[in-house]
């Protein structure tokens, strides 16, 4: 019979212990907890973190977990699954009405980020759909807690003169744009869990996460950080594949988990912005990964750029969440560093 064991390192465990040892940890105790999207890059990492916690502080929490495959699951991260606080049902985020029982906190961390491009209207209906059901769960199950986790993408383009993106910034998606289905049913769910905050009883975070690296995140996806440490891993040549001019940021997945848990137990009920505030240039990063990897950038940008157009932008104001105590507690060379570790380790299993 498997044992539990943790799927990522001890530094990254380390600091998820550090960081959520005191009040989060406190705030955590004898919780019971509901989590959509549990088996994905972010659910994975939220179970690390509130399975590690139960270990080290003792605080008795029970975790239940939808899941479309709940044996593909245990197969994939045997050790994860064996906690015996964590509860595995299967289900469809759609359609929620089989699931009973009390909760006291639900986190809704399910979307598929790359289904839009070819489905936007099937993509939108999705994601309305489930953060629906996500809510009328935590309703009628009595959950004093919601967690969101929301994007970036409901800001729409970033203006480029606009460096960091704030919370208070109100533009949007382009409704016209079939490519915002992702940001577009984001923000109708974002509505949806304001009208839920005022009608009272239950109180709603909403962390807006931008771009992330780290275990558990599929090299073979449409991220482009993903794609360079495929390459790079491989010992081939970093390839970018427009003109490496869009500027990006990259917060490491160990300190999204610590994000995370510290919005939903000390926030406000504003909205958050979850990411790095520290720039890079999507051409500069293929380079930084492969000088990271291999010593040596041999990095390509196969795209030239157009004339008189100004890089687009994706990096958030993270002042809010400095509120809380947040920061990039991973910098960016060792986040690189460990995810290309833990991709190497889990592939020689």
């Amino acid at each position: 019979m498997a044992q539990y064991r943790p799927g990522v390192a001890q530094q990254d465990l380390a600091l998820i212990a550090e960081r959520c040892g005191g009040a989060v940890a406190a705030g955590l105790r004898g919780q019971r907890l509901f989590v959509t999207g549990g088996t994905g890059f972010f659910g994975c990492w939220l179970l690390e973190a509130l399975l590690w916690l139960d270990e080290v502080h003792g605080l008795d929490l029970q975790v239940t977990v939808l899941s479309r495959d709940p044996q593909r699951f245990r197969a994939r991260v045997p050790g994860l699954a064996a906690h015996p606080a964590l509860h595995l049902v299967q289900g469809d985020v759609r359609d929620l009405s089989q699931v009973s029982g009390s909760f006291d906190t639900v986190i809704h961390a399910a979307t598929d980020v790359a289904a839009p491009a070819s489905f936007p209207a099937e993509a939108f209906d999705a994601i309305v759909a489930g953060g629906r059901e996500a809510l009328a769960l935590a309703r009628r199950s009595g959950a004093q807690r919601f967690l969101l986790t929301s994007s970036g993408a409901v800001y729409g383009r970033q203006p480029a003169t606009l460096t960091h993106v704030p919370e208070t910034y109100v533009g949007a998606p382009a409704p016209q744009d079939l490519r915002s289905a992702y940001g577009q049913g984001k923000r109708v769910v974002e509505w949806l869990a304001a009208c839920e905050q005022q009608a009272g009883g239950m109180q709603v975070q909403v962390a807006r996460c931008f771009a992330f690296v780290g275990p558990y995140q599929p090299l073979d996806a449409h991220f482009a950080v993903a794609n360079f440490l495929r390459d790079a891993m491989r010992g081939e040549q970093v390839r970018v594949s427009g003109d490496g001019q869009a500027v990006r940021s990259y917060l490491y997945a160990a300190d999204l988990a610590v994000w995370l848990l510290t919005i939903l137990v000390q926030g406000d009920g504003q909205p958050y912005n979850v990411g790095s505030p520290e720039p890079i240039g999507i051409g500069r990063l293929a380079g930084r990964i492969a000088t990271v990897l291999n010593g040596r950038d041999d990095s390509i940008v196969l795209g030239t750029p157009a004339a008189g157009v100004l890089p687009e932008q994706y990096v958030p104001d993270v002042a809010r969440a400095g509120s809380l105590g947040l920061a990039v507690f991973t910098p960016l060379d060792e986040a690189i560093r460990r995810t290309a570790a833990w991709h190497r380790a889990a592939a020689a299993v």
